[in-house]
């Protein structure tokens, strides 16, 4: 039986290989890329969580003080939520998406089949 990957245009790609070769690469790949994903949450977390305080620390200055300090126009705010948070968390769920294909693939073959992978996940295999 011949298992292929789908690209999401729906053709099948790569090179074909034995399940058997491929499993303990994949497994790899995707602990590599689940450590990626722990990593850009924790730094959204860290950006989250300094933007708490810096906005508490503002709130608790008394009105004259916070006149003479200034906060941060909120366009600036905008532009750092999409730097920091949003860009970050597209990443995520593009991890997230290949992760999940490769474990289908996992899931859908046995050891014996000879199956397909996607070009982007083989490129990381040579």
């Amino acid at each position: 039986m011949m298992l292929k990957a789908l690209r999401s245009d729906g053709r099948p790609q790569g090179t074909p290989r034995k399940a058997a070769e491929v499993f303990p690469f994949l497994e790899a790949y995707i602990a590599r890329k689940e450590q990626q994903v722990l990593e850009i949450e924790q730094v959204v977390e860290r950006y989250e969580v300094k933007r708490m305080k810096e906005e508490r620390a503002y709130q608790t200055m008394s009105s004259l003080r916070r006149m003479f300090s200034g906060k941060k126009p909120d366009h600036h705010l905008a532009v750092e939520y999409i730097h920091y948070v949003k860009k970050p968390m597209e990443q995520v769920r593009k991890l997230r998406a290949e992760i999940s294909q490769a474990k289908q693939i996992m899931t859908d073959s046995k050891p014996g089949d000879v199956i397909s992978i996607p070009e982007e996940i083989e490129e990381q295999l040579s």
